[in-house]
């Protein structure tokens, strides 16, 4: 639809000179999310991967688990002053037999494409609801530090309309053997998780054993319960987790790396799946 970014004019200034040009900018607009056509969520997203971001936000809501609960997702016809489509309300069908949670106005929620669901979750709201039991896959993982280390270049490489732009996060989801599998970009870091892991919900790949989520910024609670949610046992950020991140990710199994950035990292939980050395002592 040619909507993930926009063209809007700028005043820039250079070394004390001053001109006018139009900038390139990501967009932003809402998209509501309806299950079985009654009114679920709103979220402020980039257009695009629309029907992948509403299967997503469902596999983390605790109401998907398999391509096959979906009949159909479609979009709703939305008012524009001319009458045509907005393309920002999209309809999530159940297959006849899946349960359909109960949608009251404490359920109804907003999202924001900086925090996302902020303190609607909770740590026993995840133990209850999470479908996939984490596994490393037929081996146990084991990941070595430069391996994780090469990540955040091959997803910068990767991240097309940030180019463009400057102001888009990104998920990456890797293997054990770091080959990138799918990378997705989206204004808000928990709407491109979404669409990452809606994408792999649409593919059969649910859940996502033996595989490595990379996300370009900080490592929220919502992140690591997304990453719960699907199946992934690995979340590595470029920045800071929250404590409710690590405290879900040790109860779990997830984990957990923060601040990867060049050959550093901190890993919070989890850490026997990262090939660790003993440290060496000091020489006198």
């Amino acid at each position: 639809m040619g909507r993930v970014t926009a063209r809007r004019r700028v005043i820039r200034i250079r070394d004390g000179a001053v001109g006018a040009r139009p900038d390139t900018l990501v967009t932003e607009e809402p998209m509501e999310i309806r299950l079985n056509g009654k009114p679920l969520a709103v979220t402020m997203r980039t257009p695009g991967d629309d029907f992948a971001l509403a299967a997503g936000f469902l596999v983390s809501e605790g109401v998907l688990g398999a391509a096959d609960e979906v009949a159909n997702i479609v979009y709703c016809a939305g008012a524009t002053d001319d009458g045509g489509n907005t393309y920002n309300v999209v309809d999530v069908r159940l297959a006849p037999g899946v349960p359909v949670p109960d949608i009251t106005l404490e359920r109804n929620v907003y999202t924001t494409s900086s925090c996302g669901l902020c303190g609607k979750a909770s740590l026993d709201a995840v133990r209850t609801t999470a479908r996939h039991a984490l596994s490393d896959g037929p081996a146990p993982m084991r990941l070595e530090p430069a391996l994780l280390a090469s990540l955040p270049d091959r997803l910068r490489e990767a991240q097309r309309v940030f180019d463009r732009t400057g102001g888009l996060h990104a998920a990456a989801l890797f293997t054990a053997d770091g080959e990138l599998l799918d990378v997705r970009e989206d204004v808000g870091r928990h709407n491109a998780v979404d669409k990452l892991v809606g994408r792999a919900l649409q593919q059969g790949m649910l859940p996502l054993a033996g595989s490595v989520l990379l996300v370009s910024g900080r490592a929220s609670f919502e992140l690591a319960q997304k990453a719960v949610m699907a199946g992934i046992p690995v979340l590595a950020a470029v920045s800071a987790p929250s404590s409710l991140a690590v405290d879900l990710a040790a109860e779990t199994g997830l984990t957990l790396v923060g601040f990867l950035r060049g050959a550093s990292m901190n890993v919070y939980a989890g850490e026997q799946r990262i090939v660790l050395e003993e440290a060496r002592p000091a020489s006198g």
